[in-house]
């Protein structure tokens, strides 16, 4: 089978690979589609993403879906062989603090797919063919492709973001960066009943698929007299991982406001105007991946057609360099997808 292995920065390969045998509990999943993630595209371009580095070839890919071929073990619960599932990328520990405490999004001893936050790193789905836990298996509901389900992890992380940042109906959201994941946080505020999302970014590309997500004002982040401006918020969604982008919001948001770092920050030190949070009494909360979230995702996207306008292009397999560059080039795409079937 063919698979797309990271080696190093810059180092990108289309290798062929053996066929994995499904062990006890776990299912062969024929992998349709992959979405490319903004970390996909950081190990790619800078060897790791965050603090988490590589140290040794591995599988990307943690946004996938396609069907079930077959079980390790014929006992093995989940769903039918034919079925169209998405793949929860997760695997908590479930005994650690975290997992009892009910956060298993940050479980310290997690696996997930295409991760080098551990060592053996976790190897990614990019591959036409990716044995996994029968458990992280969600059958697709009725009228959901599986194009469109490829959105599924990238949605959940959106809305874990808005969940964190509290209630939000009725009140004006501002996100900082447009890429594929503030584009899926302003459908998630919209869909949790916000009254008004503004949007930053510095491209007006990437702000014209925010529009597409459902922003009501886009604004250009380079442009200091730009009407779109809002005198405050109510709360902020930081999507762009640079620090200007949580200098933003820190200043836009409301005395007693909410922002949510969703955005990984380069590795080390990042500065932020501290006392900002401490004289506005600003409550600053981290959001990492997701949990329960995979499965609302499914559903909303479901709900909603207008999801496949942020699929800007979808790209073979053998294609995979192009397609990271492609999706890179934020003047050119939202969300692109790998086409693991090599049609």
């Amino acid at each position: 089978m063919l698979g797309c292995v990271i080696h190093g920065q810059g180092d990108l390969r289309v290798e062929e690979l053996p066929r994995p045998v499904p062990g006890p509990g776990q299912a062969l999943v024929a992998v349709r589609y992959g979405g490319v993630c903004g970390s996909d595209l950081h190990y790619w371009r800078h060897g790791g993403v965050g603090d988490f580095r590589l140290r040794e070839p591995m599988l990307l890919g943690h946004e996938v879906v396609g069907t079930v071929v077959e079980y390790g073990s014929p006992d093995t619960p989940g769903p039918a062989v034919g079925t169209s599932v998405a793949v929860h990328p997760a695997t908590p520990c479930g005994v650690c603090p975290e997992c009892a405490d009910g956060r298993r999004n940050v479980c310290r001893d997690t696996r997930y797919l295409g991760s080098a936050a551990r060592f053996p790193h976790v190897q990614g789905g990019f591959a036409q063919f990716r044995a996994v836990p029968a458990e992280q298996l969600r059958p697709l509901p009725g009228g959901l492709d599986l194009r469109r389900a490829a959105l599924a992890e990238p949605l959940s992380v959106a809305l874990h973001a808005v969940r964190r940042a509290g209630p939000v109906a009725g009140r004006h959201v501002l996100v900082t960066g447009a890429g594929p994941i503030g584009c899926l946080v302003v459908a998630a505020a919209k869909a949790a009943g916000a009254d008004r999302v503004t949007v930053t970014d510095l491209l007006p590309e990437a702000l014209r698929y925010a529009s597409v997500a459902g922003a009501d004002t886009l604004v250009r982040a380079d442009d200091p007299s730009d009407a779109g401006w809002p005198a405050e918020v109510d709360v902020a969604v930081e999507a762009s991982g640079v620090a200007a982008g949580l200098d933003t919001c820190l200043r836009l948001v409301r005395r007693g406001g909410v922002v949510v770092q969703l955005g990984m920050l380069p590795p080390g030190q990042s500065p932020f105007a501290g006392n900002l949070v401490v004289s506005r009494e600003i409550e600053l909360r981290g959001a990492f991946r997701f949990d329960t979230e995979f499965d609302d995702a499914l559903a909303l996207l479901t709900a909603g057609p207008s999801f496949d306008g942020l699929i800007s292009a979808v790209v073979p397999v053998r294609a995979a360099e192009s397609a990271f560059a492609l999706a890179a080039d934020r003047a050119r795409a939202c969300k692109v997808l790998l086409d693991l079937s090599d049609a």
